[in-house]
Parts: structure tokens; sequence; C-alpha cells
């Protein structure tokens, strides 16, 4: 297989070499210096989300979606329910995890391309107080909408909910605290904005919101408090098998993050790449799915060209200059997506805008601009 490109997409996404060399030894699960890898891993986690609320960190083998499922599962109790803020994939994925465990649940539906209002929320949460969460996505990918999420957790904590925050796409590459967003729990998973490889998620929490949900889980391997139990108890060790290769590429990961200057540096460089992608995109004649002021750094979206656009012809001729996209997820508008998280820099950006003149005079959308013009 031909990997020779850069992923723009919002992860899996494209990692130094040095992360990847980080995978190439095998170690024990058992063995104390890997424990002690996870521990350090734990604790770097809490710091990123440092503030006046004390936090703690679980691992959780699986893919974001994963971890969104193991906090649902675990958290809410049985006696309880949860408020679903929905104006994407990821927030529609939520309901559908709480239908299947049988979680009563209430929709606050948004449109797709409308942000998220803490007042609907405040007034859904008063007039359903038989909730006792509520969950949202920061950065809800399917669009590239970045949600009000410090004022949605100032109306929650307010009602005297418990705030569940899927930060999956936004966490390491924007300044957050649990204080900050009023949460009890924020979810995340290695192959984003740390700018791991896939294999866990994680999921920072307050302790004693965690601490209170032993025997609520709703799954045997899913169980969010036993595994955070079992850590805390064992220094590091998994309930079962963890992906030791992703642990190892996390923690290198995590030290070049610091290496860059933290996540308000990351954050700059994201905000960088995608406002020149938007500006570059707009000259070649593109146009946004969302206002600028409802943008994320993370991912945009973009309207098709043309009512016939060849996405698969499109994509393909980009891949053939090293780059590839995402297609588009919203059903309200044809679109497609173009990540700027992950091992991405400046002049990643300006070779990717000349490519995307080239490929769009090649197929008739725009009059191709030369390469050496594309960029600033």
């Amino acid at each position: 297989m031909d990997a020779d490109y850069l992923l723009l997409t919002p992860g899996p996404l494209s990692t130094t070499a040095t992360v990847r060399a980080a995978m190439d030894r095998d170690v024990s699960t058992w063995d104390i210096d890997y424990n002690t890898v996870v521990e350090q891993i734990r604790s770097q986690l809490v710091s990123l989300v440092s503030g006046d609320t004390k936090a703690t960190s679980v691992l959780m083998q699986g893919s974001g979606t994963f971890g969104v499922e193991a906090t649902l599962g675990t958290v809410v109790p049985r006696t309880g329910g949860v408020l679903v803020v929905n104006n994407g994939a990821y927030g529609a994925r939520m309901l559908e995890i709480a239908g299947r465990l049988e979680i009563p649940a209430v929709e606050v539906a948004f449109g797709e391309t409308e942000p998220a209002s803490a007042d609907r929320v405040a007034a859904a949460l008063e007039a359903n107080p038989q909730l006792t969460h509520v969950a949202a996505v920061h950065c809800e990918t399917t669009s590239g909408m970045l949600n009000p999420i410090p004022a949605i957790g100032q109306v929650v904590a307010q009602a005297g909910r418990s705030f569940i925050v899927d930060a999956m796409s936004s966490f390491g590459g924007m300044p957050m605290t649990l204080q900050g967003f009023s949460a009890d729990y924020l979810i995340s998973s290695s192959n984003k904005c740390i700018q791991g490889v896939p294999g866990f998620c994680c999921v920072l929490a307050r302790p004693d919101a965690i601490a209170a949900t032993a025997g609520q889980a709703r799954s045997l391997s899913l169980d969010l408090h036993a595994q955070w139990a079992e850590m805390e108890a064992h220094h590091g060790k998994w309930r079962f098998t963890s992906p030791t290769h992703t642990v190892l590429a996390f923690a290198q990961a995590l030290e070049e993050l610091e290496a860059e200057g933290g996540v308000a540096a990351r954050a700059r460089r994201y905000t960088r790449n995608q406002r020149r992608l938007v500006e570059g995109m707009r000259e070649i004649g593109f146009q946004t799915l969302l206002d600028d002021d409802l943008q994320s750094p993370i991912i945009t979206a973009f309207r098709d060209p043309v009512d016939n656009f060849d996405f698969a012809t499109f994509y393909d001729l980009l891949k053939g200059h090293g780059f590839v996209i995402y297609p588009g997820k919203v059903t309200q508008a044809n679109t497609f997506r173009i990540g700027t998280i992950g091992d991405v820099h400046a002049e990643d950006i300006e070779r990717l805008l000349a490519a995307v003149a080239e490929v769009s005079g090649q197929m008739g959308l725009y009059s191709e601009i030369p390469a050496n013009e594309a960029g600033p």
C-alpha cells in the first residue's frame, strides 16, 4: 500500500517519524517500567487540564467512541438519564449509544450549521428534572463547528447536573480545563491532537465524580470506574491487555507536545493552518460551510463547487499530490472536509493549496493558479 501522503483528517492524523519509531519494540503489560510509562501519561494528561479543580485520568482500550460509550454507560446511574446536545453526527452517536444501553435520554437538537445554545439547554433541564447528566460535543467534526461548551457548562452546573464533554478532536489542540468547562468528564483519544496513533481513549474526570460510579457500569470491558480503580490501585495496570505499542507512541507524542511549547503553542499552529487554508481555498474559489466565527481550528467543511462535483476524482488527484482529505458528513449540504491538525505545518498548507489549484484547473472547476502563486 502506498502511504506516502499527508493525512488532512480529524484523526487518525499524520504523526512524526519519532512517534512512529517509539513503537518499534515489544514490552510486557505486567512490567513495572511499562506501567510507570502509563502512570506518567496519566499524570501528564491531568496537567493539560490543570486548574483549580482536581482531576484524574483513566485510559481505556479502543477508539474514541469506546470512551464515550464507557463514560455514558458507567457514570449515568440506572435511576438517571442524560440530556444530549446534538448538532452533528457525534451528538447523534451519543443518542444512539444511550438508546443501545437503555439510558433514558432527551435530545436538544440544533441544525448542523447551528451552534448549540446554552439557553435552550437550561430550558430543557428545567423541563426534565429527572435527568442527571448532560452530554455535548466540543468540536463537532461533522461540520467543523466549535460549540460554546463553557456557556453550556455554566447552565449545567447551575442546574446541579453532571456534565460530560466529548472533546475528542480538540483536547490537546485547544486550551481547556475541567473547571473552565464546568465538566465532570472530558473524553478524547490517542490519535487526535496529542498526535499519537490509534489504540486507546482517555477520560479526564473529577476524582469525586468517578469515585461515586462504582457498580453502575452496563458493560464488563467498558466499565470506566473499574478501569480507573485498577489503575489507581496498581499504579498504571490495565484490567485487560493494553495496546502497548500505542501507549509507547503516545508517551513520545506527549514529550513532543511539551517540546513544541504545550497546548497553547500547538493551538497557535493549528489556528494558523486553518486560517491560511480558508484564505487560500477562497482565493481559488471554494466556499466554507460555516461562517468564520463558528469554525474550529480542527477541520473545515467546504461546499462542493458544482452540483455534479466528482469528489472521488478530486480525492484521487489530491492523493496523487500527497494529500488525503475527508468526504463530507453533513446531511443538508454537499461538502468535503480538510483537517488542519497533526504534524502539519505552514509549508504543508501552501503545498496543499497549490495542489488544490492545479487539480481544480484539471477538473475545470476553477482556473488553474500556478503553484508559485498559490501561496501568500
